[in-house]
């Protein structure tokens, strides 16, 4: 009887070994995003959901930003800086802030009135006819 318990637990402790070796070998540190003007502490789902707004504002997907990752051409390298389209929307998300902040008073962190969509209209160049105050 006490040959039965022994062998299911020498099978519970290899069973849990191969679970831990396999997890630790699957895991992988994601690599920090290339924030530069969106908060540096900022969640992954909150960067998810403003990236996903850029794709409905502009009518574009994330490699109208982001590089093909020189490993694998199937995955997206986000920290690259390569595109000049990142920079530009760098430059636009400061501008509209500018904007909100002066125009709106929305400094304090709260939903802007101005917004990529107000301009871009799920286009990935607005119209030339809009005018913003400087």
């Amino acid at each position: 009887m006490f040959q039965l318990h022994k062998r299911k637990l020498y099978a519970g402790i290899g069973l849990l070994a191969i679970l831990i070796i396999g997890a630790s070998a699957t895991t992988q540190d994601k690599p920090k995003p290339n924030l530069k003007v969106l908060p540096k502490n900022i969640d992954h789902e909150e960067l998810s959901k403003i990236m996903k707004g850029f794709n409905v504002s502009l009518g574009v997907k994330c490699n109208h930003c982001h590089v093909p990752s020189k490993t694998d051409p199937k995955k997206l390298d986000f920290q690259s800086d390569e595109k000049p389209e990142k920079e530009v929307a760098r430059s636009m998300m400061k501008m509209t802030a500018k904007i909100n902040k002066k125009y709106f008073k929305q400094n304090d962190g709260g939903a802007s009135t101005l917004t990529c969509l107000t301009c871009h209209n799920g286009k990935a160049h607005p119209d030339s006819k809009i005018v913003i105050p400087e």
